[in-house]
Order: structure tokens, then C-alpha cells, then sequence
């Protein structure tokens, strides 16, 4: 027979357990998960603001160079020196982005679960909630401040959206200009400039279709609004 004074606890005694204990043992991941989520929006920032520096300083040289060539050949061989630099660090720049984007929206999914669980403690709080406290993706969406879908012009706002916008256009300047070095008359460098540019663009819709689709499949709702209202 055990002494209940000498063998300790197991984990599955929860006797002395008391709703203070559970309260400050969500606070604890709330704050870890806010403070995870600090980070990760630091990281884009950083990543943004590296990308834009890189690309600042390509146009300042390029600049430079078509004043002492004159847009001649070696101003054509420079370009196509640091174009393909700056387009490497954007489409990088784009993908990170893309993944930040994932991770927050599985730090907000557990901040929903945890505010699920303050109100399972505290029902009487709903009122003062603004955020959701529910995990389908209605519930996130109003975390996020996005009311119960996703705003397309949320989307095209986003820094990944702006980032990969900037990276079509030097993805079209840089096709353009491959085509002008290897001989090809200005209207056909112009057109393959431009199908280049609409290629990356689909090429960077397609990476983030697929960014949301394996955000959507990662996670399953355990406390969907749908079972509450049931």
C-alpha cells in the first residue's frame, strides 16, 4: 500500500489542481505563443526590409554604371550580373514570407484554443471577447481582423504580395534584357519581357495557393463553432 505522505502524485491525479493552477498554466503558453509570434513578424520585417536594401542598391549601381557606359555593353553585362542577385534574394524573400505566414496562422490557432479554454473557465467573459475563441477558420479569420473570409484585398496589400510584385517586374526587365543582349529587335525583347513577368506572376500565385493549401491541411478544428452552436 502506497503512503500518500512519501509517493508522489502521478500525473493523472489532478485532485489538487485548482482552476488558478490551469488559468496561470494557459497564460504561461499564451505568452509563449505571443512572444513566438513577435519573432516571427520581426523575421519578416528584417526579410522585407533586407530585400528592399538589395534591390535599393542594385538600381543605385545600375544607375551609376548607365552613367559611365551609357547604356552600352557594359552596362548590359552588370545587369545581367546583379539582376539575377536581386531576383535569387526575392524570390527567397517570397517563399520565407510565404512560410511566416503559415507559422502565424498556427500561433493564432493556439491562441484560439487557449481563449476556448479561458472561456470554458469563465463563461461569463464572452461578452469582452473580441477576438475568437473558436478554431475553424471562421474563428481565426476574426482573430485576424478579417470578419469570416479572407479579403482579397488583404491579400494583394500583404508585404509577401508587394515583395513578389517587385520580383515580376525584375523578373520582366531581366528576360527583356537577356533577349536585347542576344540580338532580339526591341518590340520582341519587350514581349518576352512581359510573357517572363506574367510567368513569374503565375508562378508565385501557384507557390501561395499551395502555401494556404498546406496551412488548411496541417491543423484540424477541435472546438469549431459549429459544435458550440449545436
Amino acid at each position: 500500500m502506497n503512503d500518500p505522505l512519501t509517493t508522489p502524485p502521478t500525473l493523472s491525479d489532478r485532485s489538487g489542481v485548482t482552476d488558478a493552477v490551469r488559468t496561470q498554466i494557459l497564460a504561461t503558453e499564451h505568452w509563449s505563443l505571443l512572444a513566438t509570434r513577435s519573432m516571427t513578424w520581426n523575421e519578416v520585417f528584417s526579410r522585407a526590409t533586407m530585400f528592399i536594401t538589395v534591390l535599393s542598391a542594385a538600381v543605385v549601381a545600375l544607375a551609376l554604371v548607365a552613367q559611365v557606359t551609357a547604356f552600352g555593353t557594359g552596362f548590359r553585362v552588370f545587369a545581367l550580373l546583379v539582376l539575377p542577385v536581386v531576383l535569387i534574394v526575392g524570390v527567397a524573400t517570397v517563399i520565407r514570407l510565404g512560410d511566416a505566414n503559415g507559422e502565424d496562422f498556427i500561433y493564432v490557432l493556439g491562441m484560439n484554443r487557449l481563449r476556448h479554454a479561458y472561456m470554458e473557465l469563465a463563461p461569463e467573459l464572452e461578452p469582452y471577447f473580441v477576438t475568437g475563441y473558436h478554431d475553424d477558420e471562421a474563428s481565426i479569420m476574426q482573430t485576424y481582423g478579417q470578419g469570416n473570409n479572407i479579403r482579397l484585398s488583404r491579400i494583394i496589400a500583404g508585404t509577401p504580395s508587394l515583395v513578389a510584385a517587385i520580383n515580376i517586374v525584375v523578373a520582366g526587365v531581366l528576360a527583356a534584357l537577356i533577349a536585347a543582349t542576344l540580338g532580339a529587335p526591341d518590340v520582341t525583347a519587350v514581349v518576352i519581357g512581359t510573357v517572363a513577368g506574367l510567368a513569374a506572376a503565375a508562378g508565385f500565385g501557384a507557390l501561395a495557393s499551395r502555401s494556404i493549401a498546406r496551412t488548411r491541411r496541417a491543423y484540424r478544428a477541435r472546438f469549431p463553432r459549429s459544435h458550440a452552436n449545436a
